[in-house]
């Protein structure tokens, strides 16, 4: 029971929110967001209300809705509330007065008055713990900021559950990322909705705030999106559930929000969640429905546009129906609307809700008789909003409205009028809107000549005639068409009209009558009774139809005039009424056949219909015509104004027309406008798809055929219906004549006509029948015939009159079929036709005939002249050259025959012009022509090239675009002469010299450039007509084209290179100058133009030239001229190299050899070869020796080619032919070269030269065979060769491979001779050479053979060698030496004992010598190193002593950083290689000798015995003990004994304290390998070394103390508490030089404070208790604190204070420690005061060190403490209660109590 009852009080303690534990409430009471915990905790609620109650009022100024809060939360009473105290009624009030502060106060939650106000809340009423949620739903949106971590800070441990996921973050105090808040509300539907509430209950309040606004929907939105994504499900049904119930969940939120109208950014927010339900979800078009209804509910003008927006997204996924009534009825409320959509629509797609807006639109409009919207509606279709599809949708939308509006419906017609007028704008619009809606009425399935007489207008996109709709009462802009006048009244007004029998519709006077009966006539289609009532009126003539022409001709131009479909088929049947009674019987109306064939042809297929039953009853009376004798042809005389040219068909041939060809198709017609078209084609040209072989009778004549033809076309001309004239040309322009009658002699007369009326007339012909102008344009023309000469000549004729200037349409038309006719036209017409149009194209641009000239220039470049053509043209220009160079007549002037004078100043005249323009159109023809198939018209273009040169003399231009053209042609016009042999080229035209003076005189790269590629094709065609001429054209093209960078200069360069060059080689072999001098200029132009080349051009150009001439003959002439024009610069010789290496082997050899043949042709006494190419013989500049110099620096560097090395080795390689003749070629040029050097002794440069080549030849050959002639060529006496050679092997050497086989044997087996030479020669120089060939052999065959090697080291080590005099010798042999120890190892060992003393030697002399030899020294240290790493046995003691000494002379004198830094390597591989036991006892011997040199002597031994120390064992270093231990007894002498020298070294003196620190470091080395019980020993002895010295000699024992104190200071530095037992045999030794040394004397000072501060380092590291000890502390203590008494001379705080304070912290021990105040107590009585300062000083210290164990003797100092307050001494007082300071603050109270 008692543990059930504990466990039910922890629970309820556990939940309680109220504690009785006083810690516990202070705990509470100090959670804060403002201030510390520790600061929180001391406040009580009056001070704390005081500073939140000036935040609240702060806030109360910035927003008046808190002012109420001042009454409750805030108020002074509020200070006295305990919410323990509250009942449940009080506190639920007062969580609604939080709750609704903390609303408010969420917009300015960034304010620091706002944060002081909620304090408030938190301190008092513990709202963090009581108001958990609601405070950190406040707070949420702003996450990011500091404020929020702190709000974690202060929340108790058990959070509310839809917070729980916030733990962690309260846990480390960081912010909690967005990606986990949108996390929490994607997986938890409670946190959601705890978010989205607060939103909402903040947004009714009026309280909401942007941020809070722009947090919940953007948490919405992702939540929504990532609980979509959770729902996702490859069912839909399952998918659509998910959807479903998502939309449960959050509907009623956003159903709330929508409607909040006074929040619009809240329904801004909800419009975007909205938007990404709907575009993820799968929801039906209920829902979304339901979704738009709700959307238009509550949206305000602020958040109109985002709905719109919100609303189109919406519409995007529901399907493509009207929208509903509510949607509807709220968007038509929206001023502007239609503007207001277009801007929408062009961010957004807002096609579907445009498309359902509209056709709700339509139906309201015919439904409900509502017509507002339809104004929307035309905005939306004109707008571009809606694609095609939907634009057609409510086309067809509108078109049914209008058809099911009813008259009972629509009493007064408004719906009919509003749909009529938009319907009819609609329609006659000509953009993409109109098609669309001609389609829509084409793909409906209403009547629509029903509906257009319904609307009282037509459809379809025609126009009536201007008459037409100023007389007919046609529909207006906004309302439907009504009749201005009753029927009836029109009807009487018409009856009055006056006709007569003769007055036909189709003639001009009738116009007026018919648009009277015609504006009737349409009235009275809309009620057959009308219509009927119509047929009767007098002035039609209804029954003298048969004879009389108007009723008929009425009709007729009804039915083929621009009228409504219902009309024109009315007029059909009115006719074909009117044709079966029986007065019709015996009368002929072959006039009518031409309108029924025109109507048969009408796009409307109810009029086809009519005229098809038309056709059949005039078929009837055509049959009874044919047995009939008595028949009247209707209105022969009377139909046209002019009848006299009609010509008219037998009734036979009518009715054969019509039964045989007409009357069997007439379904076809009907189902097929066009197939009229193809009956009377074939009709006319004979060949009747239904007649055949067996059916005669259905045969028509040829005489039929052209009566036909004649009929139709006389009636095609006389006809006033512009309409029916475009419908017959059709089918009559298909044909070309019948029976020698062509149809442009039957139709050229409407072509007359019609050409012959002016743009207006013509124009206003065509609107007033709505017939295309440019199609009527396009038939007129179309009657010519290519061949017709009256047509063609009437055309030619007509392009050039002003008419038709103002008539481009019908101008292009002609030119067009001019062109379109050339092809069938015969030679003469195609040349009248061409001679006319180059007439015609010459016209002057600028003038009203402009036009018809780039007509004509445009016909002649589009059709294919012959070369006849071309030929007549370019022969018409020279007579126009020729006037044009000619001075005008009467103003004839004086004339210079020099071209210059004759082109100053010359300005063009008119007629130079325009011959001028009229040469560039025809040289522009031609090249437009092909010219490749026009050879013929070579010798012509040639004279128009010459004519050019007169025009650019003339007018001073060079005309280039000119001659381009002309050359251009030229060249094309050549692979014909090529291919075709017996073309041949006139080689009397002098052309070669025309096309140098082209390229010449021409400064433009495009002519030069044609001008050569014409050059070279001509020199493979007819090479006599150029090759006379071709070197002033290469001398050209070396200051033009070469110097140009683009490729296709660069072809034109290659391509006359290979074609001109051959023929002019071939040439000069057949005459008696050679070849080389022949062409010598030209070589000479590449090479003047080299440097102005492009340098990627270059080599290929080069190549190009030398492979045409031939490289056998030309390469090495191309290579001297370049060496000898630019100099063996850098670039000149390595381009050199690169055309030489583009050969092969043979033909590099041979123009070597013939570039020496040149340079001894050089000096010769009358050069021959050189003065040709080099110009040798020139006195002015001839200077053999600087040639020869030029052309002998050419040849070393193509010899040293790597690529002619490798071809040669390989090649020696063989044993063939081709090895054959390169072996003897090579031994052509050795031999030629050796000759030349002979006779070149006197000239030493050129001399050495010589034997550079040499060298760069040897090197060709393998390794054998070059050492072979290399050993042959040293035999020779000439001193100078043979270094030569010998250098070239050096360098051969280094470029052999290591592991080649052949090249070591051979090299090893070369290895006697060189040291034969380094042992014979006298020649130093020689001697190096040789000695560098030995070391490099050695380096790299050595280890192979060092059998070999071994005699050359001793040669080497020899007085030959090593022993001469020569410091460069010397040098080169001791660091072959030193190669050759790190080859051969032990096998040196035999010449070493000569070597090394020579080496040692040379150290010593490098040095003394008056001027040091730094090389000789290195390399002797090198050789030494070599022997250190290699061979350290070899240095015994003597050469190492040697060497050691020799090392501290060298230190001394200070050769360099190169010579110490081979000396210091040296010396350490010493130290690391040679025996311990001997380089410890040389060293030991070497001390004093090292010492005497210098301080850097010393130093780099310290550093060797440092190494040493390193590198050897401990085992080594025992046993060598003595003389290391001998070594350091003297470096701690070191001090004494340089200073108590006579002479002081300064050095020394500056550097000694750096001395003594190396040595302490090395002493250290040596201790780290020692242990106890061999250091301890050696320790002792060094404590009694120091006191060994005599007492007299006081400066001495001073000195070496300092030196050893110095050594300890580092020793218990250094090794710390492990050596504190070592301190007790420094005791008697430090505490005698305390009591005997005076820190007054600076000599002694030193000593002194090294004394201090070793023993400050034993008590410091003291970890054994030694100084604990009352033996060690009692020796020290005393004298310790007896050293105060020096404070005046030394400054103690430095060493003697930290010496006293760490000797108390080491004696741990309160009898030692009171000893030792007690002996500083005393000091602080002394009468100095420097001692009491010191002893101050002191105390402070030990009482910041020991702390309260310092403290326990306080009751003594005390006295002491209260004297020093009152101390004379100012400093000594204030150090006094700096003291005080600090024993306070380790008391932690004060000491004044005390000290009274």
């Amino acid at each position: 029971m008692a543990s059930a009852l504990s466990a039910q009080l922890a629970q309820i303690a556990a939940n309680s929110k109220f504690t009785l534990d006083v810690k516990a409430q202070k705990a509470a009471h100090s959670k804060s967001l403002i201030f510390e915990p520790r600061v929180a905790a001391s406040q009580n609620f009056q001070t704390l209300y005081g500073i939140c109650y000036q935040g609240f009022e702060e806030l109360c100024q910035l927003d008046s809705r808190f002012v109420p809060f001042r009454a409750t939360i805030f108020s002074e009473q509020s200070q006295d509330e305990d919410r323990s105290q509250m009942t449940a009624a009080e506190n639920a009030e007062l969580d609604k007065k939080i709750d609704s502060f903390l609303h408010l106060a969420g917009a300015r939650l960034r304010l620091m008055p706002t944060i002081k106000a909620i304090e408030w809340l938190i301190r008092r009423f513990r709202i963090h713990e009581h108001n958990t949620t609601i405070l950190i739903s406040t707070f949420l949106p702003y996450h990011t900021i500091p404020a929020f971590v702190t709000l974690l800070s202060i929340l108790p441990s058990t959070l509310p559950h839809v917070y729980k996921f916030l733990h962690p973050y309260v846990q480390t105090l960081t912010q909690p990322p967005r990606s986990i808040l949108v996390h929490q509300a994607t997986h938890h539907a409670d946190f959601l909705a705890i978010l989205s509430t607060y939103t909402l209950d903040t947004c009714r309040a009026q309280q909401q705030y942007p941020a809070l606004i722009s947090f919940w929907g953007g948490i919405m939105t992702e939540a929504v999106n990532g609980m979509l994504d959770r729902g996702r499900s490859g069912r839909r049904s399952i998918q659509r559930s998910n959807d479903q119930t998502l939309l449960h969940q959050i509907g009623p939120t956003l159903s709330d929000a929508l409607v909040m109208y006074k929040v619009p950014s809240l329904q801004i927010a909800c419009y975007m969640v909205i938007s990404v339900f709907v575009a993820k979800g799968d929801l039906d078009d209920a829902a979304i429905g339901a979704l738009m209804e709700q959307l238009v509910a509550g949206w305000t003008a602020e958040s109109l546009r985002p709905g719109l927006v919100c609303l189109s997204i919406l519409s995007q996924y529901r399907s493509a129906k009207q929208t509903s009534g509510k949607v509807t009825r709220a968007l038509l409320k929206i001023p502007n609307l239609s503007s207001l959509l277009t801007e929408v629509a062009v961010e957004h797609n807002i096609s579907r809700l445009a498309n359902g807006l509209c056709l709700a639109l339509v139906d309201r409009a015919h439904k409900k008789g509502d017509i507002k919207g339809l104004p929307l509606v035309e905005s939306l279709l004109l707008g571009s909003v809606l694609n095609e599809h939907q634009t057609a949708v409510i086309f067809k939308s509108l078109l049914l409205a209008a058809h099911k509006v009813e008259d009972n419906a629509d009493g007064e017609e408004k719906v009919r009028k509003a749909l009529a007028a938009i319907i009819i704008r609609l329609s006659q619009l000509e953009t993409d809107v109109g098609k669309i809606f001609t389609k829509a009425i084409n793909d409906t399935e209403i009547d629509v000549d029903a509906l257009e007489m319904r609307l009282g207008t037509d459809l379809r996109p025609k126009m009536l005639s201007t008459q037409i709709q100023q007389d007919v009462e046609m529909v207006d802009d906004e309302i439907a068409p009504t009749p201005s006048e009753r029927f009836e009244t029109a009807l009487q007004r018409v009856g009055g009209l006056s006709t007569t029998s003769s007055d036909s519709c189709l003639r001009a006077a009738s116009s007026d009558v018919f648009t009277d009966l015609c504006s009737v006539f349409l009235s009275s289609l809309a009620e057959p009774s009308n219509l009927e009532a119509f047929d009767k009126l007098v002035p039609l003539q209804h029954k003298l139809a048969s004879k009389s022409p108007f009723y008929f001709s009425f009709l007729m131009r009804v039915w083929c005039g621009p009228y409504p479909t219902l009309a024109r088929a009315a007029a059909l049947d009115m006719a074909k009424q009117r044709l079966k009674e029986d007065d019709c019987s015996n009368v002929d109306f072959q006039a009518l056949l031409p309108y029924i064939l025109a109507a048969l042809n009408d796009p409307a297929k109810r009029v086809r219909r009519a005229a098809a039953e038309l056709t059949v009853v005039l078929k009837v009376l055509f049959q009874v015509l044919t047995i009939s004798e008595n028949s009247l042809r209707w209105a022969s005389d009377h139909l046209y104004d002019t009848t006299d040219a009609l010509v008219w068909m037998t009734p036979d041939d009518s009715y054969k027309l019509l039964d045989n060809f007409i009357a069997p198709s007439l379904e076809e017609c009907v189902l097929n406008a066009d197939h009229v078209v193809g009956i009377l084609q074939s009709v006319l040209n004979g060949s009747s798809k239904t007649s055949t072989d067996k059916d005669k009778k259905r045969h028509l004549s040829s005489g039929s055929r052209r009566s036909i033809l004649s009929f139709l076309a006389s009636h095609t001309v006389q006809t006033l219906l512009v309409g029916l004239k475009v419908r017959l040309l059709v089918p009559l322009n298909q044909v070309k004549g019948v029976s020698g009658v062509t149809r442009t002699q039957l139709l050229l007369p409407l072509l007359k006509w019609w050409a012959s009326l002016s743009s207006d007339d013509a124009s206003h012909i065509c609107t007033q029948e709505n017939v295309s102008e440019k199609a009527l344009d396009q038939s007129s023309v179309e009657v010519v015939l290519p061949n017709d000469a009256d047509g063609l000549e009437f055309l030619l004729y007509v392009v050039g009159t002003q008419q038709l200037l103002a008539r481009p349409s019908l101008l292009g038309a002609v030119f067009s079929r001019i062109q379109n006719l050339w092809v069938s036209m015969k030679t003469e017409a195609r040349h009248m036709v061409a001679e006319r149009m180059l007439d015609l194209s010459q016209k002057d641009l600028s003038s009203d005939d402009g036009v018809v000239s780039i007509e004509a220039a445009t016909l002649l470049r589009n059709v294919e002249l012959t070369t006849d053509i071309l030929l007549f043209f370019l022969e018409s220009l020279q007579p126009a050259a020729k006037m044009a160079t000619e001075p005008p007549s009467g103003k004839r002037r004086r004339t210079s025959s020099s071209e210059a004078h004759r082109g100053l100043g010359t300005q063009p005249t008119p007629e130079l012009s325009a011959t001028l323009r009229q040469v560039t159109f025809v040289l522009q023809l031609v090249e437009g022509s092909e010219p490749e198939k026009h050879p013929g018209l070579l010798n012509a273009l040639f004279n128009a090239l010459s004519e050019l040169q007169h025009f650019r003399v003339l007018i001073g231009s060079e005309l280039g675009y000119l001659q381009n053209l002309v050359l251009r042609s030229l060249l094309a016009m050549i692979p014909a002469y090529k291919n075709n042999k017996t073309l041949e080229i006139d080689s009397t035209g002098g052309y070669g010299d025309l096309l140098v003076n082209c390229i010449q005189k021409s400064s433009s790269p495009s002519v030069q450039n044609t001008a050569l590629l014409l050059v070279a094709s001509l020199a493979g065609v007819a090479p006599d007509l150029v090759l006379n001429s071709v070197m002033p054209i290469f001398t050209h093209m070396g200051g033009s084209v070469l110097r140009q960078s683009d490729d296709y200069s660069a072809h034109v360069i290659n391509q006359t290179v290979k074609e001109v060059v051959p023929p002019l080689i071939q040439s000069l072999r057949k005459g008696k100058i050679s070849p080389l001098a022949g062409v010598s200029e030209l070589l000479l132009s590449f090479v003047t133009a080299y440097e102005h080349i492009p340098s990627h051009r270059r080599l290929g150009l080069f190549v190009s030239l030398v492979e045409t001439l031939g490289p056998e003959e030309f390469l090495f002439a191309l290579l001297a001229m370049l060496t000898h024009t630019y100099g063996t610069t850098a670039e000149v010789l390595s381009f050199a190299t690169e055309v030489f290496n583009y050969f092969t082997v043979e033909i590099q050899l041979q123009s070597l050899i013939k570039v020496l043949g040149l340079v001894g042709d050089i000096f010769q006494p009358r050069p021959s070869l050189s003065s040709s190419l080099l110009g040798a013989n020139e006195q002015g500049d001839r200077d053999p020796q600087k040639i020869g110099f030029r052309q002998l620096g050419l040849v070393p560097y193509l010899l040293s080619s790597r690529k002619l090395t490798a071809q040669i080795s390989k090649l020696t390689e063989r044993d063939d032919m081709e090895a054959s003749k390169v072996r003897e070629l090579y031994s052509t040029l050795l031999e030629d070269l050796l000759g030349l050097a002979d006779s070149l002794k006197e000239h030493k440069n050129l001399y050495n030269r010589c034997g550079d080549a040499l060298s760069k030849l040897l090197n060709l050959l393998s390794i054998g065979e070059f050492i072979k002639a290399a050993e042959t060529l040293l035999d020779r006496p000439d001193i100078v060769l043979r270094r030569k050679v010998l250098r070239a092997v050096e360098v051969r050497i280094d470029e052999e491979s290591q592991a080649d086989a052949s090249s070591r044997a051979a090299l090893l087996a070369f290895l006697p001779h060189l040291t034969a030479i380094i042992r014979t020669s006298g020649d130093m120089a020689y001697k190096h050479v040789a000695l560098g060939c030995v070391d490099k052999i050695s380096e790299k065959y050595g280890k192979k053979d060092p059998e070999a090697v071994t005699a050359a080291a001793s040669t080497i080590a020899s007085d030959q060698c090593l022993g001469q005099d020569d410091d460069k010798l010397r040098v080169m042999a001791l660091l072959c030496l030193a190669s050759l120890v790190d080859v051969l190892q032990d096998g040196v060992v035999p010449v070493l004992p000569s070597a090394i003393p020579k080496a040692l030697s040379y150290i010593s002399e490098s040095i003394k010598s008056e001027t040091p030899s730094v090389e000789l020294h290195n390399a002797s240290y090198a050789f030494m190193a070599a022997l250190a790493q290699h061979l350290p046995y070899m240095l015994s003691g003597s050469y190492l002593g040697q060497l050691l000494a020799v090392s501290g002379t060298s230190a001394k004198s200070n050769l360099g950083s190169e010579a110490s830094d081979a000396r210091l390597q040296c010396l350490r591989l010493l130290a690391k290689q040679v025996d311990a036991k001997t380089l410890f006892a040389t060293l030991e011997q070497t001390w004093v000798t090292t010492t005497d040199s210098d301080p850097i002597a010393t130093r780099e031994y310290l550093d060797v015995l440092g190494i040493a120390l390193d590198k050897h064992s401990k085992t080594d270093i025992s046993k060598n003990v003595a003389p290391l231990s001998a070594i350091f007894l003297d470096a701690f002498d070191l001090r004494r004994v340089e200073l108590s020298k006579s002479e002081v070294n300064e050095d020394f003196s500056r550097q000694m304290s750096r001395i003594e620190e190396a040595i302490n470091t090395v002493a250290l080395k040596m201790i780290y390998k020692l242990n106890d019980a061999t250091f301890r020993p050696i320790f002792s002895q060094l404590m009694d070394w120091a006191i060994s010295l005599p007492k007299k000699d006081v400066i001495g024992r001073s000195l070496r103390l300092l030196s050893v104190y110095n050594f300890l200071l580092t020793f218990f530095g250094g090794l710390k508490s492990i050596v504190t037992s070592y301190a007790s045999y420094i005791i008697d030794s430090a505490v005698d030089v305390l009591s005997t040394t005076s820190p007054k004397k600076p000599e002694e000072r030193e000593l002194w404070r090294k004394v201090v501060q070793t023993l400050a380092k034993c008590f410091e590291h003291d970890q054994d208790d030694f100084w604990q000890a009352p033996a060690h502390f009692s020796a020290v203590a005393p004298i310790l604190t007896s050293q105060f008494t020096h404070a005046a001379s030394i400054n103690l705080a430095d060493d003697l204070v930290p010496a006293v304070v760490e000797l108390a912290a080491a004696a741990d021990s309160q009898e030692h420690q009171k000893e030792l105040n007690s002996a500083i107590l005393k000091h602080l009585r002394s009468e100095q005061a420097s001692v009491r300062l010191a002893a101050v000083k002191c105390e402070q210290a030990l009482t910041n060190k020991l702390g309260e164990e310092w403290m326990s003797m306080l009751p003594e100092m005390l006295p002491y403490i209260s004297e020093l307050q009152e101390d004379d001494d100012d400093d000594v007082e204030r150090e006094t209660h700096r003291w005080i300071v600090g024993i306070e603050g380790v008391l932690g109270e004060s000491l004044d109590a005390m000290l009274q």
